[in-house]
């Protein structure tokens, strides 16, 4: 069956070359375009698309307002086109913290005659197509009132790893926006456009307790301190520095799952790194996303004795990466969403001196 999409752009030549783009694979169907989202919004109706590709900067009701109100009375899987501007990548963060599931930048779009974009558009369309999603509220995390503090009984991880894909950019959101102030050193891959990694960052640190940036290589891995890769086709790694303690690296090499940065590289270079005899210091957290980028990185954690943590299936926009890391017997603890954070940081029951 064919994949039907709605374009929503007010730019009559960008709506043409998306249109040509899709309608180039036998498994895409351009159902309708539309330049403003009092159009999409009627033709969201009668057309009842699998995926929309919204454009944020529109005349009237701006991109977010209308993807909120998608989000909120007819859930539907929209992928952000937006400029990677400094304002458009601010917007395509808050968009995808709002529940769009994917993003691309409108300069990949733009090619020369005779050559060809790297298809991510296409492979995005098709991820979004298998995402079911169910009305909710867009409830924004607020710095105020810091978490419960852990009984004094139960000791913490020293260090965390994150690994997200589709969705994954609102799990985050949910995930960190309870993390305390001091949380242990925390490193993120969330697969994403490396344009937008740098203002998903900067939307993080403005909303939760701990300081969140993009990783640089050589980094000290200290607390209250949170760092997202880059997304720059470098692998984000965690390596011993010696006397200096745990440092973050960016390395250059293969995709690793089909992914660079990989999660299945972060995890495993903790485990490589600190290995059985310090894995208990360790927590490794598999969030949604398509694939299974993270099971393997997450059954050497385990192996070491790491706590490892999947998002259970109902609270998962993509109920992928965590399951492939469940049937491998890799994740100790599924759980919700909204519990992962306070089973950290208030439900801490076994040793990780």
């Amino acid at each position: 069956m064919s994949i039907r999409v709605l374009i929503v752009d007010d730019s009559p030549l960008m709506r043409a070359l998306l249109q040509h783009r899709l309608e180039r694979e036998s498994d895409i169907t351009v159902a309708g375009t539309a330049a403003d989202a009092a159009e999409a919004r009627q033709l969201m109706k009668s057309l009842d698309p699998d995926v929309v590709t919204l454009d944020i900067e529109m005349p009237g009701m701006d991109g977010l307002s209308f993807l909120e109100k998608i989000m909120a009375l007819r859930p539907t899987p929209v992928i952000l086109v937006s400029g990677a501007t400094e304002a458009g990548a601010s917007a395509t963060a808050r968009g995808l913290q709002l529940g769009a599931v994917g993003c691309i930048a409108k300069s990949q779009l733009r090619v020369r005659p005779g050559e060809s974009d790297d298809g991510a558009l296409v492979d995005m369309v098709r991820e979004a197509a298998k995402v079911r999603l169910a009305p909710h509220p867009i409830r924004p995390a607020p710095r105020a009132a810091a978490p419960a503090a852990a009984p004094a009984s139960a000791l913490l991880p020293e260090i965390i790893v994150i690994g997200a894909s589709t969705g994954g950019v609102e799990a985050l959101h949910t995930v960190l926006a309870d993390f305390p102030e001091d949380c242990p050193p925390t490193l993120i891959v969330q697969h994403i456009n490396g344009c937008f990694a740098g203002a998903i960052a900067q939307s993080f640190n403005r909303a939760v307790r701990p300081r969140v940036m993009l990783a640089e290589s050589d980094m000290p891995l200290e607390r209250g301190t949170v760092l997202l890769a880059p997304g720059n086709d470098r692998h984000l790694q965690v390596a011993n520095a010696g006397a200096l303690g745990l440092r973050c690296v960016l390395r250059e090499g293969d995709p690793v799952s089909g992914h660079r940065p990989s999660v299945d590289r972060l995890f495993a270079s903790l485990a490589t790194t600190i290995g059985a005899a310090q894995g208990a210091r360790a927590l490794g957290i598999l969030l949604t996303g398509m694939g299974q980028d993270g099971a393997q990185g997450m059954a050497q954690l385990a192996s070491i004795g790491a706590r490892t943590i999947a998002q259970d299936q109902a609270s998962c926009v993509v109920f992928g990466m965590p399951r492939a890391a469940i049937e491998l017997g890799a994740a100790r603890e599924v759980l919700p969403l909204e519990r992962i954070a306070p089973a950290i940081f208030t439900l801490a029951k076994v040793s990780l001196s």
